[in-house]
């Protein structure tokens, strides 16, 4: 079931990538359910959980400006928008998980999955990029929430 989740990721992460690259472009046709069928379809023969690739793709661009807004005071030398776009997609899944799917996926396999995400998508330095930020994110976000602050004794 792990790899089939991580086969989840990574069409996401091709959705997202390829939806916001077209959003950009200002292609008048681009519509994000069209994208997300057509690459679910691809692999329809194995990933058994298509609720939780379009769960991940929908909270992803829901949560897009309050994500970004988390981002940009961990990441204060690289502005969102000067972000690679493929490590900027990977950021944004990563922290989604971590943010909102903690019940879901434990906050250390999110941050694992989006490293490997970026090290088979990214650049050469992409996966120490989002490790370090999701680090510094899961740190300062997750494990210093007041409601856990009474979990560390």
């Amino acid at each position: 079931m792990a790899s089939n989740r991580h086969l989840g990721r990574i069409v996401a992460l091709q959705t997202l990538y390829e939806y916001e690259f077209r959003t950009q472009s200002e292609d008048p046709s681009v519509d994000l359910d069209e994208i997300l069928a057509r690459n679910l379809e691809r692999y329809e023969s194995a990933i058994d959980d298509t609720a939780f690739v379009k769960s991940l793709v929908e909270g992803v661009v829901k949560e897009q400006a309050h994500l970004d807004e988390t981002i940009q005071p961990i990441a204060p030398e690289w502005p969102i928008e000067q972000i690679a776009r493929i490590d900027r997609s990977v950021l944004r899944l990563g922290l989604y998980e971590l943010l909102f799917g903690s019940d879901k996926v434990p906050p250390k396999v999110a941050i694992n999955e989006a490293v490997e995400l970026a090290k088979a998508f990214g650049s050469d330095n992409s996966s120490k990029f989002i490790n370090g930020v999701l680090g510094t994110a899961y740190r300062t976000l997750v494990e210093e929430k007041p409601d856990n602050a009474g979990a560390k004794v």
